[in-house]
Order: structure tokens, then C-alpha cells, then sequence
């Protein structure tokens, strides 16, 4: 599937190159099939079924042409939507590549969410499958996943990485120690002119006004995303990348898989967050790069969980919250770049190393190039400040049509792209209409914003109205993930569990989590 005219310059590969992703992997594999491809974290059996698991790039192969093998055999065809809701373990990227290689589309889906959302987005992208991890942390997605299945018409296949798996769900950890994979059938051939590149690669979901929808990119325009955090963070080939961020995002992918992909080196994973398990992965195995949140290095360097120097040659801050980097302080260590990677959303983001001064990086509206001030540096984007003070995106990682097609003649939520490809993040910011730089000031209205997790308050208010109409509910602004919810009720824990019966997100259910007394020690407030 390529959106848009498949004729037009536009839907080629442009600064993404002609190469799919599942390309990139097998010329690593073909060019050193015995060096470490994949990490798990050494804490994977507190979060996730099944020991920690280290993949050569030949047995990351192996496992991806398997898995590729059974979605075709099961009866998945090309161009099938997949969903992915998996944890932060070597099973997402080898179920990432295994879609791509069986020419269909991966979804990954966000791990917090539940029923309500997953059921939402499976049903509006027209998904056949979902592919899960049995159990993250204390929670069993198989009943999700079922329940889900039910509820969606056209949802054929739940398959699982985890132990215990119910009927009428396919399990899949047995392709780990299978020495023969299902036959995987020949590449169909492509009726469009632009090339694999252009083909449709992946469906992530972001937040509008109008509510969730989805966003689709080709591998031309996932590659240029990396690329665009690659070339700013000058890694090296063969570099080995530790990232504590999912990838169930643009940025996610943009900021780990991607990089991993063009220099064929090692990627390490952390599921989000021990920061003993971060510290004792980076000493372990020799990092060349950390993929954090912006907010939470400064605390991770006092905590003596991320050491900076000692070969570390670049920390990768991502802000899901562009807003809050102008406040972010000064980088003092001259032996590590910090590159700061600013997030619109699924729309696009901007990757920015920081100067010798050690503040946040200039970034002029216009063109932007990559490195920074390098000649000739390589354009993968453009930026501009719309008539009502907002930041406009294009270029060659920003999706140029809405999905699915045609959802544009509909009031369905949508990605809105405008004639001149520029697409409005909705996030507020700052010009003096000359060759100022960009300085993003507000996130869309009526977001919030809790770590990487957007969501409109409206429908948050919605959802808690259906189960007590007279509980509230607060955004409250939070150093660190950008808000927290707090939510009051007469009877705080019967909405908790009314809202978790629903499917609700678990960051709106703990917002009605049981208050601890007041007392003298917290100056009689008693906890949000």
C-alpha cells in the first residue's frame, strides 16, 4: 500500500533512501552475522515471561523470518495491519522486522492502554492481527486482546510471546528454539513505479482536537526520522544503543530502531524504568549511546544510575514536551554530546546537539539540516510558524496523507494535511516573523501530557462522567512527566474499579488511588 499519488516524486524514498528496514537488517546480518544484534534487560523476568535473551544478528534473522513465516501461514496477506502491543524486549524489534518482511503493516500500540483504546484503534485502521506479550508487569494482555478480538469484526489472529497461552490464541515463543521456520513466501511484486521504500511501513497513534487518530509512514519516511537522529548525534558504525524509551512512537522508533538499523550496530533494551538495571546495562556492555527522556537525565546523573564520559559518546534526551526544553538546564560534560530531540507529536520531530555553551540548541524556522552547521548538511525537514502561532511541519519524515485513504471525505479524527504537505502540530510557539529561532512555548489546548502519553482532558472527563458523574478530575503540572492526573470522588476506589471494568487507561484509574491522611510531617496535604 503507498499513500497519496504513488507517481509522484513526492512518494519516493527521497532523504530516506531506496532501502526497506528489513533491508537495512539483513545487510548488517549478511556483513557480521555473529555480532550481538539484541539486548534484553537483565531484569526482563521482573516485567515480561522468559529469561533475558542476547541475539546474533544471524539468530535475529532467523527468529524474524520465522515469525514472518507463521503470519503468512496462519493466512495473514500482504499489506494485513498488524498490531503490536509488546514490551520493551527483543521480541518487539524481531515482530517489527517480521511484519515488514512479510509485506504487511506493523501497529504498535502504547503498553499502557487497555481495552477501550486498543479496541478503538484496531477497529479503525482495519487491523487483522495482534501480537502481544502475554504478561507486562502484573497485567495479562491476553484478556484484552480477546476481549478486543470480539469487539472487532475484522480481527482474525491474537498471537502471543508468553507463557500460558489461552486457546484460540497462537503462541509464538516457540520460534526462539524451532530449527526450521514456515516457508516464506516469494516478495509480490509492486504494480507502483516509486520503489519498496515507498511502501506503507507503519501505523503509530497520536492525539488531534478531534481525538486519537491514526498516522502511517512509509520506510522512506521512517528512515528519514532516524537518519535526522543519527547524523545529529554523530554515532559511529557499529555503535551500541541503550534505550529506556518504547517504541511505540515516531520518536521511539526515530530515536533507537532506526539509528540501530543504519549503522548495523547493537541495540540494548530497558523497559521502563529501574534505574539500578539502566546502570548495571550500561556498564555491562560498553554503550556508545543512551535514549532517554529529556526530564529525567539531570536526576539519573545525581542518582549515579547514568554515567556520562568513560566512552559514552552521546546521550539522546527526547521531549515529548518541546515546551519545556528552554527550561531545561545547562549541559556542563564536554566528553558526551547531549543531542535534544524536540517531539511534535507523530507529526515529525527535530534533533539538535547541544552547542559549546551547553544550553538547548538554536533551531531557525525554515529548513532544517542535519548536522547543524555543517555545509551541505542534509535537509529533513522545514519548519514554520502558522498564522495562528503554531508549528508547521514537512519534508521527508512528515507522512504526506492522512490514513486509511479516503478518511478525509469523513469526520472520522484524521491526520490533516494541508496542500503545501505542511501539517499544523498545534503546538504553541514564538517568532518575531524574521530569522528568530524556533521556541515552542505551549502544547496543543486541551492536552495533556503525561510522559510520552497524550490525551485530550475532554475525553478524559467523558470516560469518568459514564462511571460518577460527580467526580473531577485534574491535569496538575509535574516536573518530570509533564502532568499528573488527580482525580475526587465519594468513593475514590469504586471509580477506580468501575473505570479499570471499562478498559480505561491505568493512568486515569490510579488517578483515584486512596489519599494517605495528613499529618504533621507533609504540612496537613494530604497526596494527590
Amino acid at each position: 500500500m503507498i499513500l497519496g499519488d504513488p507517481n509522484s516524486r513526492s512518494a519516493g524514498a527521497g532523504v530516506g533512501g531506496r532501502a526497506t528496514l528489513d533491508d537495512l537488517f539483513r545487510r548488517a546480518a549478511e556483513r557480521q552475522p555473529d555480532t550481538v544484534a539484541l539486548i534484553d534487560a537483565p531484569n526482563r523476568e521482573h516485567f515480561t515471561d522468559f529469561p533475558p535473551r542476547t541475539l546474533t544478528y544471524a539468530q535475529a534473522d532467523h527468529v524474524i523470518s520465522a515469525i514472518a513465516g507463521r503470519l503468512r501461514r496462519i493466512g495473514l496477506r500482504p499489506d494485513a495491519v498488524v498490531g503490536m502491543q509488546i514490551a520493551n524486549t527483543v521480541e518487539y524489534a524481531l515482530t517489527f522486522l517480521a511484519v515488514l518482511r512479510a509485506g504487511m503493516i506493523a501497529m504498535p500500540l502504547p503498553l499502557l492502554w487497555r481495552r477501550a483504546e486498543i479496541t478503538h484503534a484496531l477497529g479503525s485502521a482495519g487491523a487483522n492481527a495482534l501480537i502481544v506479550s502475554g504478561r507486562v508487569g502484573d497485567h495479562d494482555q491476553h484478556d484484552d486482546a480477546m476481549r478486543a478480538a470480539v469487539e472487532t469484526f475484522h480481527l482474525r489472529f491474537v498471537l502471543s510471546f508468553g507463557q500460558n497461552v489461552p486457546d484460540g490464541v497462537v503462541a509464538l515463543h516457540d520460534l526462539f528454539t524451532a530449527e526450521t521456520a514456515d516457508p516464506l513466501p516469494p516478495p509480490e511484486e509492486r504494480p507502483y513505479p516509486p520503489g519498496p521504500a515507498a511502501h506503507l511501513a507503519a501505523i503509530t497513534w497520536d492525539v488531534g482536537t478531534d481525538g486519537a487518530l491514526p498516522v502511517a509512514r512509509s520506510h522512506g519516511e521512517l528512515a528519514a526520522g532516524g537518519l535526522a537522529v543519527l547524523l545529529e548525534s554523530r554515532l559511529r558504525q557499529d555503535a551500541t544503543i541503550l534505550t529506556a524509551l518504547t517504541m511505540s512512537s515516531f520518536a521511539g522508533l526515530s530515536s533507537a530502531l532506526l539509528p540501530w538499523l543504519l549503522v548495523g550496530g547493537t541495540l540494548a533494551l530497558h523497559q521502563p524504568f529501574d534505574p539500578d538495571s539502566f546502570a548495571k546495562q550500561q556498564r555491562s556492555i560498553g554503550v556508545d549511546a543512551v535514549v532517554l527522556p529529556g526530564p529525567l537525565i539531570p536526576q539519573l546523573i545525581e542518582a549515579g544510575a547514568l554515567t556520562v564520559g568513560d566512552g559514552l559518546s552521546s546521550v539522546l534526551a527526547v521531549w515529548p514536551a518541546p515546551d519545556r526544553l528552554a527550561r531545561a538546564p545547562v549541559w556542563r560534560d564536554t566528553t558526551t554530546d547531549l543531542v535534544d530531540i524536540q517531539v511534535f507529536g507523530e507529526v515529525g520531530l527535530i534533533a539538535a546537539r547541544r552547542g559549546p555553551g551547553g544550553r538547548a540548541g538554536v533551531v531557525p524556522f525554515g529548513p532544517v539540516a542535519v548536522p547543524r552547521g555543517s555545509k551541505g548538511g542534509v535537509i529533513v525537514g522545514e519548519v514554520r510558524a502558522t498564522a495562528n502561532g503554531t508549528v508547521a511541519m514537512r519534508g521527508p519524515m512528515v507522512p504526506r496523507a492522512a490514513f486509511p485513504p479516503g478518511v478525509e471525505q469523513t469526520t472520522l479524527p484524521h491526520l490533516r494535511v494541508a496542500l503545501t504537505s505542511f501539517v499544523d502540530t498545534g503546538f504553541a510557539c514564538w517568532s518575531d516573523q524574521g530569522n528568530a529561532p524556533m521556541v515552542v512555548t505551549a502544547p496543543p489546548p486541551g492536552m495533556v501530557s503525561i510522559g510520552g502519553y497524550r490525551f485530550l482532558m475532554r475525553d478524559l472527563q467523558d470516560a469518568l462522567a459514564d462511571v460518577d458523574p460527580a467526580a473531577t478530575l485534574a491535569a496538575l503540572p509535574d516536573a518530570m512527566t509533564g502532568h499528573r492526573l488527580a482525580g475526587s470522588a465519594a468513593d475514590p476506589v469504586g471509580v477506580r474499579d468501575a473505570l479499570a471494568a471499562r478498559g480505561a487507561n491505568p493512568l486515569l484509574v490510579n488517578a483515584f488511588r486512596e489519599r494517605r491522611p495528613a499529618s504533621a510531617a507533609d504540612d496537613g496535604t494530604a497526596a494527590a
